[in-house]
């Protein structure tokens, strides 16, 4: 492995000397808006869940950027896991792939295999779960800056494409901004931050702290996209706004509410839009995995399945594609009813707030999961943790 590593770097300081390639000409924001495109609205890198289908149908919603899942580096060089993960279409473009890993040799084997069908390669450093804990990627790496350097230097060195990466800020401000200098100086073309602590997640997850984000877009010269705090499309500029942002990346908001791009009118009816997925999956995806399938529509029915136990069980049965469409016509069935009967109509914008900011929606239309604080004497969630973020109005 010694070997291996040191001829590896011996190749990179050899083609940094000799070569002039795509990545050394571009600047970094001749990449963001030449080639990106000046997005604003991105679909965050998502494991099992920002699949070829999903992210047709963001785009379809208004995402100008789509992240793939995350590929684990060292399995995606294997030809099973390949075969098994990778989904392609020329439509789904522009496109960036995203990959964790602490080897820079099986990062770069594994960013070559698709190299000329993405429009960019990010380095996973925010995931924050106990598997990246236990293989040591993800932000189990925020501490590791010269490794990082190392395998930034590698990719940039390897890689046609421009290299990014999506990090999680530190406690204090200062080492935010100084850590994502590290990563500008290395090579990285893009940044996103994640304005969450590596400690902030499942049901502590907190709020978001958009004043880390602003840091650094101010203190760096490449494009910086903000992540965390969406819940609805108008939080999108507010957070452009308050960060000072290039763009926006949006994760968990958009498995409730696949619509949170669309500018209009965002909470569409849950069954219209688990149509629409359902028809993109078997029109031209047809392979698209089961579980896959039935956790986006857990995710976008999850305000109103509470409500009908048997199509809950039925669609944690659900196997194929007819079982799924099934469930759809039975919640379309469920909750045109319950619509009807309630004599609720909610059409445009005329919203009512509630005492923690967030809107009051019928439970037929898409909306964002309600967060609750975290009370660590009883381990318990407690109230809803509301829409503030840190240093917002």
């Amino acid at each position: 492995m010694k070997r291996e590593n040191t001829e590896l770097t011996e190749t990179i300081e050899k083609k940094a000397k000799v070569e002039t390639d795509t990545q050394e000409e571009m600047g970094a924001y001749d990449y963001f808006n030449k080639v990106l495109k000046s997005p604003k609205y991105i679909l965050a890198p998502m494991v099992d869940q920002s699949e070829l289908a999903w992210r047709m149908l963001s785009r379809k919603y208004g995402a100008h950027v789509c992240f793939t899942p995350m590929f684990h580096s060292k399995l995606f060089t294997t030809k099973q896991y390949f075969e098994d993960m990778w989904e392609y279409d020329e439509k789904d473009r522009p496109l960036i792939a995203q990959f964790c890993g602490n080897d820079p040799k099986y990062l770069v084997e594994a960013s070559k295999l698709i190299e000329d069908k993405v429009d960019g390669i990010d380095l996973n450093l925010g995931c924050p779960q106990h598997i990246a804990k236990r293989g040591k990627y993800g932000s189990f790496l925020m501490e590791e800056w010269d490794l990082i350097t190392q395998i930034i230097t590698a990719l940039c060195a390897n890689i046609k494409v421009p290299i990014s990466a999506k990090i999680r800020v530190f406690e204090t401000e200062e080492k935010t901004v100084e850590y994502a200098k590290t990563l500008e100086k290395a090579g990285v073309k893009m940044l996103t931050v994640h304005g969450r602590l590596r400690e902030q997640k499942g049901h502590k997850t907190g709020l978001c702290d958009w004043t880390k984000i602003r840091a650094v877009k101010r203190a760096l010269k490449i494009p910086v996209v903000a992540n965390g705090g969406i819940m609805y499309n108008e939080d999108i500029d507010k957070c452009l706004e308050f960060t000072e942002c290039d763009a926006v990346m949006v994760a968990e908001g958009s498995l409730y509410n696949p619509a949170i791009f669309c500018e209009k009118d965002e909470h569409v009816n849950q069954w219209e839009i688990a149509q629409e997925y359902l028809q993109i999956v078997k029109e031209n995806y047809p392979g698209t995995k089961s579980g896959y399938i039935k956790s986006h529509l857990f995710k976008i029915f999850k305000p109103s399945l509470g409500q009908f136990v048997n199509t809950r069980e039925q669609l944690g049965k659900a196997k194929s594609l007819e079982d799924f469409e099934n469930v759809v016509s039975q919640m379309k069935s469920n909750l045109t009813g319950l619509k009807d009967s309630s004599g609720v109509e909610q059409n445009g914008t005329n919203y009512h707030i509630d005492e923690y900011g967030y809107r009051t929606l019928p439970v037929w239309k898409c909306q964002p999961e309600i967060r609750k604080c975290f009370d660590s004497k009883n381990s318990t969630n407690g109230l809803p943790l509301g829409r503030k973020h840190f240093g917002s109005d």
